[in-house]
């Protein structure tokens, strides 16, 4: 039989006892020993901290806020990489004057040696045979091989002239490519001046030598460069055989680097 005991809930409690949220029944504890440890720092560090090993945070359980800001800052690092080691635009070059010359340096004969590089790397696009090798009609390539890659060919340092234009200034005037672009040749004339010749509206005629320009002996790249700035080749294409082409301004309006990889087709006829 069990015996209820009453309780006086309005009843004042004991200095010393603490209601638990987990327990609902009273608990009496010594209020004197909690105080006590708390205000014995040393004991404290010599039962909980002294000689044991404290793990101040845990890296394996890194949370997801950080992880979303790790790879937000690793993104930004990735695209500052990208933006510092991608080609600059025609903007930019042509806010930092890239592409102008210093006073002094629009020289015909200071653009030959560049001219000599050209020539050579035409020799190795073409694959022409090196001269008095084999006949005049014999090493004429072929001009379905040599329509394709003349088209995807880079033209600084060739020698260009004007044939055709509506401008009738620009008529015969000729000179060594220093700089491409979309829509213009910017040439340097045999009377040291540097002329813009748009490409809309004319036509232009390219040299292109006949026989091979590089020694054959000449393997290395290295090699090539320097007997092109030592000047053992002087001259220009003009001046040995060479084959002529005419180019159609109108069909040319690209950038260099673009034509290299763009698909070009036929045409039966060219309007002008």
């Amino acid at each position: 039989m069990s015996i209820s005991t009453q309780v006086d809930p309005y009843k004042s409690l004991a200095l010393g006892t603490v209601l638990s949220s987990l327990n609902p029944r009273l608990c009496r504890i010594d209020l004197k020993c909690l105080v006590s440890e708390s205000a014995n720092p040393q004991g404290i560090y010599t039962n909980r901290v002294k000689n044991r090993h404290i793990v101040l945070e845990n890296p394996d359980r890194a949370s997801n806020v950080q992880k979303e800001r790790d790879a937000k800052k690793a993104r930004r690092e990735s695209e500052k990489k990208k933006r510092k080691t991608a080609a600059l635009g025609r903007r930019p070059t042509g806010a930092k004057g890239l592409w102008k010359l210093e006073n002094g340096a629009e020289k015909f004969d200071l653009f030959l040696p560049l001219h000599q590089l050209w020539m050579g790397y035409m020799s190795e696009l073409l694959g022409l045979s090196p001269p008095s090798s084999v006949a005049v009609a014999e090493a004429m390539p072929s001009a379905s091989s040599m329509h394709p890659k003349l088209v995807k060919a880079d033209f600084h340092g060739s020698l260009l002239a004007v044939r055709q234009s509506k401008n009738p200034c620009l008529v015969g005037l000729s000179g060594i490519v220093i700089h491409e672009t979309e829509n213009a040749f910017k040439v340097i004339t045999r009377k040291d001046r540097l002329k813009l010749i748009p490409k809309q509206n004319s036509i232009f005629t390219l040299a292109v030598p006949l026989y091979s320009t590089l020694l054959q002996t000449q393997f290395e790249p290295a090699e090539a460069v320097s007997s092109a700035l030592s000047g053992q080749h002087s001259g220009t294409v003009l001046d040995a055989p060479h084959i002529a082409f005419d180019l159609y301004g109108n069909q040319f309006c690209f950038r260099s680097a673009d034509r290299a990889g763009r698909k070009f087709k036929a045409k039966e006829t060219i309007e002008l």
